[in-house]
């Protein structure tokens, strides 16, 4: 053996920059609309206003950090309501497992946002920098005023990019108009400053540096996708009976005894993370499809049948081979279990949604002491009791004790009120807030015996109600 062969192979290696090439189709097309559609939702959105009345913020998606509040144009969830996010939250992952039990990584090449924003840095390098040869020779050029002035202004471009993604985000968490001037005149506060200043930094770094090492190296999703596909997933398949033997073909020549693959290598070229799909289905593929349009555009050169790499299924390529008919087979066992969790969690949730209460009550009972006894020897209890008014206007709620017999029920701050407590007093909580109110029960000795059960109940004007379990303390009998 060599000495070569005996030489210890390197842990890590130097990255190979990655030059995709421009690529004109249907494919290239579709990932144009998307990443149009994705940044105006991104950019846009925190731009649009939706009434909710004086004293509240107009903003239709706002997650108010300050307000404890989360606004989704007419849906406004409460800190309490956290299980809304997480429901969101397995929602979508159970739709990234079907979309790519369907699709494979229908997701990471066409709406990720490390594909959205790596595909605008790499136009907006095209536009300055020229196509992939261009980019090539000005690389490997010494280091001249006009390669300077190109690498200036690609990297000024990518970090405005950056700087309107990184002060986008920030709008989500704080009026846009507002935090648009506080930053344009230099009067946000640190933590605006910091979290524009991380976004800017991240956007520009992951999409203009790292690019196809995001998807490689640093994203979980590639390691265990395989779990969610099987035969019958649509991915960006070459199709190998077809292609083989590869090798380069002159016009005129015959194509009997070899493939149509003319061993080109504009699939790799075009290829954003730089892999050879005829190599078979990588964890580097994205399943973007550009190779598609590439070898699509040699097809045609060639006068060949389009399709040499297409999106296709496993089972599909070996009935193809086999000479017989291809089929899709979207009802499966795993694409039935994801549609079905789909359907119940999404059902869960309006349901929720639509009997969603819009009070809520809190009691919390004195701790020290547990119970006063008062000159006339009937027993005290003191509760702290919270009203949430999540009604867009103020609301008045009838507040009453049942399980207490012969109790009455006073209010802190005002004279002792000889209110029944099972007849209940009024009390007003202002919109969209939380009333907080100090609430006394009085009962007889004879009425209690170390603890009693009891419920506090809660009546808005128009009807709804709502109740939350509480105790009496006393003395033993």
């Amino acid at each position: 053996m060599s000495a070569t062969e005996h030489a210890p192979q390197p842990l890590y290696v130097s990255r190979t920059k990655v030059y995709p090439r421009r690529v004109k189709g249907t494919i290239r097309r579709i990932k144009w609309a998307v990443l149009i559609v994705c940044l105006a939702v991104y950019y846009l959105v925190p731009w649009l206003r939706w009434d909710r009345g004086p004293g509240h913020p107009d903003q239709a998606v706002l997650i108010d950090m300050a307000g404890h509040r989360a606004y989704f144009f007419g849906i406004e969830i409460w800190p309490q309501e956290i299980y809304y996010i997480t429901g969101l939250l397995i929602l979508a992952a159970v739709g990234l497992f079907f979309v790519t039990s369907m699709f494979g990584r229908l997701w990471c090449g066409y709406a990720c946002p490390q594909t959205v924003w790596t595909d605008l840095f790499m136009w907006t390098e095209r536009l300055i920098e020229g196509d992939r040869t261009a980019r090539m020779r000005l690389d490997q050029q010494a280091m001249t005023l006009g390669k300077l002035t190109r690498k200036a202004t690609k990297h000024t471009v990518w970090l405005l990019i950056g700087a309107a993604t990184g002060g986008a985000w920030i709008m989500y968490f704080n009026d846009a108009p507002t935090v648009v001037g506080q930053i344009v005149h230099l009067e946000a506060d640190t933590t605006v400053w910091f979290f524009f200043g991380l976004f800017t930094a991240t956007t520009y770094l992951l999409a203009g540096w790292a690019r196809e090492q995001v998807c490689t190296y640093m994203c979980p999703w590639p390691r265990f996708q395989a779990s969610m596909v099987d035969e019958e997933t649509l991915t960006v398949t070459y199709r190998t009976w077809r292609g083989e033997q590869r090798g380069s073909h002159k016009k005129g020549e015959s194509w009997e005894g070899r493939g149509d693959c003319v061993d080109c290598r504009a699939c790799v070229a075009v290829c954003p993370t730089g892999i050879d799909i005829r190599d078979g289905l990588q964890l580097e593929c994205i399943g973007c499809g550009l190779c598609i349009d590439a070898c699509d555009e040699i097809m045609d050169r060639v006068e060949r049948p389009r399709g040499l790499i297409a999106f296709d299924t496993y089972n599909n390529q070996l009935a193809r081979q086999r000479g017989e008919q291809a089929s899709y087979r979207f009802l499966r066992p795993r694409t039935f279990v994801y549609s079905a969790i789909l359907l119940l969690a999404a059902s869960a949730m309006l349901f929720k949604l639509a009997t969603r209460a819009t009070i809520e009550v809190g009691v919390l009972p004195d701790r020290s002491p547990l119970f006063v006894t008062l000159s006339d020897g009937s027993i005290r209890n003191g509760y702290t009791l919270h009203i949430s008014n999540m009604n867009p206007h103020d609301e008045t709620f009838w507040v009453r004790v049942t399980g207490l017999p012969d109790a009455m029920l006073g209010m802190a701050g005002s004279e002792p009120q000889q209110i029944a407590a099972k007849q209940g007093m009024p009390v007003s909580v202002k919109s969209d807030s939380v009333g907080t109110f100090r609430v006394y029960l009085h009962a007889p000795r004879s009425a209690v015996n170390i603890e009693a059960p009891l419920d506090f109940i809660v009546r808005a004007a128009g009807g709804e109600v709502a109740a939350h379990a509480s105790n009496f303390r006393g003395p033993a009998r």
